[in-house]
């Protein structure tokens, strides 16, 4: 069994972003391929501080990073032997379903309605939606967004909640990254931002003289890595490695190191 060989994009900062296909549907399961190959293609976020960025020197930390590293270790996958891919919530379900990626770790909500297109394992996480805004704004929560503007991201549970409870309130406005709702929120452009508590704690902690979280939830979230459809073998793997790291403290250590210090609760694994 072997990967498809491809052309692969090395972007200025360093990271591998695939070029074609990550894998070949034909040659078994994703860890199979894995241990066989020594490598994986993973779909991950850019824009997410305390989850998983990159930084100015190419490097991608945070949680969900750690997440990723570890489990790709369990599955025989040394971290040079990563391609990192930045996959966006709208093409999530697209990149796993025509091999663009392996797996996706990547504050990817478990829905009923996504695991009728791919399979989870997990979760490894839970948080809850909140409002972003100004320091200087009179919102409060989710009963003050009447006449206002609220911004989401593309193809996320966020996005489908908020259109789902809000539309007749609020104009909703949808970019593909959060970091954009972030950049529309400071320039006024949009009145507040929802996903995530987990995700928009780290933006808060890059400007918290100019942003604060409202402190209302009204979701839960419960974050799993997603894999193809049917691959149950992987599935297993997956959450065997997720397992392992709880019950080594690296899951507690990588979220005291990256999350904490924005604000969010380390409570105990999902």
């Amino acid at each position: 069994m072997r990967r498809l060989r491809c052309l692969v994009s090395v972007a200025a900062a360093g990271v591998m972003l695939a070029g074609c296909s990550a894998t070949d549907a034909t040659s078994g399961s994703v860890a199979a391929r894995a241990g066989d190959t020594g490598s994986l293609t993973i779909g991950i976020r850019l824009d997410h501080p305390g989850l998983s960025e990159q930084t100015v020197d190419g490097r991608i930390v945070g949680f969900d990073a750690d997440v990723a590293r570890f489990v790709a270790a369990e599955l025989g996958v040394a971290e040079d032997g990563i391609t990192w891919k930045e996959t966006v919530a709208a093409e999530r379900e697209d990149a796993l379903r025509d091999g663009t990626v392996d797996l996706i770790v990547a504050a990817y909500s478990i829905t009923g309605e996504r695991q009728q297109e791919v399979s989870f394992a997990g979760p490894y996480f839970e948080t809850g939606q909140d409002l972003l805004v100004r320091s200087t704004s009179p919102l409060s929560g989710p009963e003050s967004l009447t006449g206002r503007t609220l911004c989401s991201s593309s193809g996320s549970t966020s996005a489908a909640l908020m259109s789902e409870r809000f539309a007749r309130s609020a104009t909703l406005v949808e970019y593909p990254r959060v970091s954009e709702c972030v950049t529309a929120l400071l320039a006024r452009r949009v009145d507040a931002v929802t996903t995530d508590a987990a995700i928009l704690a780290g933006h808060v902690a890059r400007n918290p003289e100019l942003l604060e979280l409202t402190g209302q939830r009204w979701s839960t979230e419960r974050y799993g890595i997603g894999l193809p459809k049917g691959d149950d073998e992987t599935r297993d793997a997956v959450n065997a490695a997720i397992r392992t790291m709880i019950e080594s403290g690296s899951w507690r250590a990588s979220l005291e190191r990256h999350l904490a210090p924005s604000g969010v609760e380390v409570s105990d694994p999902p």
